[in-house]
């Protein structure tokens, strides 16, 4: 198969880089050009060509690298990082209308969903490498199991520390919590459980492996 040229690696960091840029500080229009579209078409560029130098690697190259089950959080903490991050410099767009009537609300719905599917399909390919193989084990299912753990006490002491915010808050200091803004913070601390469960079953196999 071909490989990727020895400049195509940073070529794809640089490329990763510009379209996170677009995404998280780059200004609203470039160019005429609406600049969430933009990263947003670059990152998931960025995440094919990372599948076509996935399949280009030598069968059993990948497979010494890392488990099938690193590989796949090691892909969860990328993409759900990169939508955390996407969704914070964005937040202040869910304070107003609900989303038919938002503009704004609405394009950066989309772009979450158009990085949840190039996160499904890279995941899906790069396990369809071990197709054949026994996936998982008891290793593995302890390491979910604690992972799982992680994740969820994340997610609790989000949700705790939304409602504490909401109770103790006068009045006067609550008026960016639209039923819009709080329905969406909800849907953030969701992500933000995924993203610890990711990166504890992440940290968990690099420890294993070292």
């Amino acid at each position: 198969m071909t490989k990727l040229p020895r400049w195509g690696f940073p070529a794809l960091l640089l490329l990763a880089g510009l379209a996170l840029w677009l995404l998280l500080a780059g200004p609203s229009r470039l160019l005429g050009f609406d600049t969430g579209k933009a990263g947003m078409a670059l990152l998931i560029t960025a995440a094919w060509v990372s599948l076509f130098a996935v399949h280009s690697l030598p069968r059993g190259e990948l497979e010494r690298t890392a488990s099938p089950g690193e590989w796949k959080a090691w892909i969860g903490v990328v993409f759900m990082a990169v939508a955390v991050a996407y969704f914070l410099a964005k937040v202040e767009v869910f304070q107003g209308a609900g989303v038919p009537f938002n503009p704004e609300a609405t394009a950066v719905g989309r772009n979450l969903v158009l990085l949840l599917v190039a996160w499904s399909v890279l995941s899906r390919v790069v396990a369809s490498r071990w197709k054949d193989e026994v996936q998982e084990d008891e290793r593995d299912r302890e390491i979910a199991r604690q992972a799982s753990g992680w994740g969820r006490g994340a997610l609790i002491a989000c949700v705790i520390g939304m409602a504490v915010t909401l109770a103790f808050s006068p009045p006067d200091r609550l008026l960016w919590a639209s039923h819009m803004m709080i329905a969406n913070l909800l849907v953030l601390a969701l992500m933000w459980g995924c993203l610890f469960e990711y990166a504890a079953t992440a940290v968990a196999y690099w420890r294993d492996r070292h």
